[in-house]
């Protein structure tokens, strides 16, 4: 008997780059047949008229709280909802909890809403040691953080990520001296861009030079909201190019157009709405004082003097820009960018992965159906390394995301990130029903993924 059989549905066949119809079966957390079944099963779901894909794989989000909230789930309870089966959280050079003690969390919780991966936050790091943002660090306080990134990476951190606008004073010396320092030379490496718009174009020839003189690989984090502002047609030229002669080097990006951050970073220092041709009124607050309001200059001001830690949603991207990063043929991956703060934050860490393939895919008609799912498991899974997730073949990881293709779509908003999406039937993570109908039936089906240089 078969854990679960999954009947009537179609799913995308990588190597013909169509869809095929057949029935699915599910044992040990595994697919073990795939073609017309009549075998019985403990769980049958009909899948007439529906897409069995891959499970979703979130190269871009930011984790739980575990340090701070306790051992609870939050974010990744979203994560499931929108159909992802496994996302990298630790991004944008943060990580929220040490390595250890997130893998030792998800261990106590016997599990995950989703499989986790980890990044070991550069700036996190160079943060706790007390080092100001805008200065450079030495070079003893260099060497004590790339000891740091090591311990982190034995511990279980799947790779590192920095965060060059939140932390000014990193300079280029600073991020060559730490990924020269570490030995693994597949090291997989991820990296929140130095500046965006007018900026952007110099920063992204940065991130192509550290690729291309680390040889590590190199994930350009969220690059819509680096180049989204004007500059998306020169951005891919250039990356397309980079890219070409570095297959290492590649990014990911998400389908909103505004992006969000503490209203304390730095990316809110001065010039900031001269540079994106914007105002005050242009950012909107997820928590504090002046929850669910658009700024003045003077709530502004204030918020950010008394309340750095408050999150602001900057709506700054253009759509088209977006749509061109989401359907550039080679390179691109998506990625939410999303993280929850006690119930609040950007849709994006609820609505992402169906909103590409409701708006981007169903009504924009701005990338083929196949393809957009191609992006969304396959491709990100290798990427990772993980060659067992992203696609529908025998004795591959039975996580899977039945939708149905002619009404998903996102449902959050930016007052409300509880509207769930709809047209997502079920999310099957290690073979195991976690969620059907917009309901969470296994919330622990989802294991911690190590990186490769783990020690036992």
């Amino acid at each position: 008997m078969y854990d679960v059989l999954i009947k009537n549905g179609r799913y995308p066949d990588y190597q013909t780059m169509e869809f095929v119809s057949a029935d699915i079966a599910i044992s040990d957390g595994k697919i073990i047949e795939i073609g017309k079944i009549d075998g019985e099963a403990k769980t049958v779901i009909d899948a007439t008229g529906r897409i069995v894909s891959p499970g979703f794989i979130d190269i871009h989000m930011h984790e739980e709280y575990f340090v701070r909230d306790g051992l609870s789930y939050e974010v990744a309870n979203y994560m499931l909802q929108m159909g992802v089966t496994t996302c990298m959280g630790g991004n944008c050079g943060s990580t929220h909890t040490p390595v250890k003690e997130f893998k030792k969390a998800i261990e106590q919780m016997g599990g995950a809403p989703v499989n986790y991966m980890i990044q070991t936050g550069y700036n996190t790091i160079r943060d706790g040691m007390g080092i100001d943002r805008y200065q450079p660090a030495n070079g003893e306080q260099i060497s004590i953080i790339a000891k740091q990134v090591q311990e982190d990476l034995l511990a279980g951190a799947y790779g590192i990520s920095f965060g060059l606008e939140y932390d000014p004073g990193i300079t280029f010396d600073e991020v060559m001296t730490v990924l020269n320092t570490q030995p693994q030379e597949n090291l997989y490496v991820s990296a929140h861009y130095r500046d965006d718009s007018t900026g952007a174009i110099d920063a992204i020839h940065e991130m192509i030079q550290i690729a291309k003189e680390s040889g590590k690989r190199f994930q350009i984090s969220h690059l819509s909201s680096c180049s989204a502002m004007g500059q998306m047609d020169e951005a891919l030229e250039i990356l397309n190019r980079a890219m070409a002669e570095n297959p290492k080097l590649q990014y990911d990006t998400y389908p909103y157009t505004a992006f969000a951050t503490r209203i304390g970073s730095a990316v809110f220092d001065e010039g900031c709405f001269e540079k994106w041709g914007k105002s005050y009124e242009n950012v909107w607050l997820t928590s504090g004082k002046y929850m669910n309001q658009f700024c003045t200059k003077e709530i502004f001001e204030e918020v950010r003097r008394d309340d750095p830690d408050v999150r602001a949603v900057a709506f700054m991207m253009n759509d088209d820009e977006i749509a061109k990063a989401i359907a550039n043929p080679i390179g691109c991956m998506i990625g939410s960018d999303g993280g929850v703060n006690r119930g609040t934050g950007h849709p994006r860490a609820a609505g992402t992965f169906p909103r590409v393939l409701g708006k981007y895919v169903r009504e924009d008609n701005v990338l083929p159906l196949i393809e957009a799912l191609y992006k969304m498991t396959k491709v990100t899974a290798d990427r990772l390394e993980l060659y067992k997730k992203g696609r529908i073949e025998v004795g591959c990881d039975a996580d899977i995301t039945i939708f149905d293709p002619d009404t998903i779509m996102d449902g959050a908003t930016f007052e409300n990130l509880n509207i769930k999406p709809v047209g997502i039937d079920a999310v099957i993570v290690n073979g195991r029903l976690a969620m059907k109908d917009n309901v969470q039936i296994d919330g622990r089906a989802g294991r911690f993924i190590p990186g490769p240089y783990m020690e036992e």
